[in-house]
């Protein structure tokens, strides 16, 4: 075999071991980021399912761990399987750092909803399963994320709310305490003895879900055109505040009926008064 037949066979296996060299190497980074996408989405649910019902971890912070979790796997995967497609990790790394910092520009809008979600994590105004209003919603938090607040609506509506949405607004929370209070407001007759309204409006607070202590109270609100304005205050709990509150309505009538306290209908006086002739 002459020299040039020798070199020929010698660049033809030099070229075909390159080939097939690289190609291992992509395959091999190929399959690190698909097995990086698996895993991250594997440990992510497992984190919230194991996690999760552990007591003295706060499930407010669930979800948003796990988002954390799962976005770091899925970084280290996708910086390894571009390693091995022959690029340089420091390369890789200025080029995600220069990509992040253009996409933080163009995505500003989406950032702030990241950073006012760590605001309401770290913050915490509400937590997961309180009934809060803010943004123009009112419902329950099922869900804080990093980027939108799940909230479902008492009529079942769901809807995401972007967090600088919450954050840029009034937040009302009425779960944050365990107790609240119920103010019923009722006019009763001027000839109506307030002693004896008292009497049987308090008798109303004898429901197990009414709490003895702040006491409930009886209070004379407004001497209205029509009727004198009385308020029966009371307080309770906050998983039962709306079917006491609706009970108590229901029955304030029939306790003013039985105790023979009427309820007026705005009237006026009108007096004629004869002119002289």
């Amino acid at each position: 075999m002459g020299i040039l037949e020798k070199m020929e066979a010698l660049l033809t296996s030099t070229f075909a071991e390159s080939i097939i060299g690289y190609l291992g190497d992509f395959a091999a980074g190929i399959a690190i980021i698909f097995i990086g996408i698996w895993l991250s989405g594997r440990i992510a649910n497992l984190i919230r399912r194991k996690i999760g019902k552990v007591k003295s971890f706060d499930s407010t912070l669930v979800p948003v761990f796990a988002a954390i979790v799962r976005y770091a796997i899925l970084l280290v995967a996708l910086v390894a399987g571009l390693g091995s497609f022959g690029i340089e990790t420091t390369s890789i790394i200025a080029v995600i750092g220069a990509a992040g910092l253009a996409i933080g520009l163009a995505l500003q809008g989406t950032l702030s909803n990241v950073a006012a979600g760590v605001m309401l994590l770290f913050l915490r105004p509400f937590k997961l399963g309180d009934w809060i209003e803010s943004g123009g919603v009112s419902g329950t938090v099922d869900e804080i994320g990093l980027f939108s607040t799940i909230i479902n609506t008492f009529d079942n509506i769901y809807i995401s709310v972007p967090n600088s949405s919450i954050w840029g607004s009034t937040i009302i929370n009425h779960s944050k305490h365990n107790t609240r209070r119920m103010d019923l407001d009722i006019g009763i007759d001027y000839a109506s003895d307030l002693a004896h309204v008292e009497s049987a409006l308090l008798n109303l607070t004898k429901d197990k879900r009414v709490l003895d202590d702040p006491e409930p109270q009886f209070l004379v609100v407004n001497y209205a055109d029509s009727a004198i304005i009385v308020r029966l205050r009371l307080y309770a709990e906050v998983n039962v505040y709306w079917d006491l509150y609706w009970d108590m309505m229901r029955l304030l009538k029939p306790t003013l009926d039985k105790a023979g306290i009427n309820i007026p209908y705005p009237q006026r006086e009108v007096r004629l008064i004869k002119g002289a002739e």
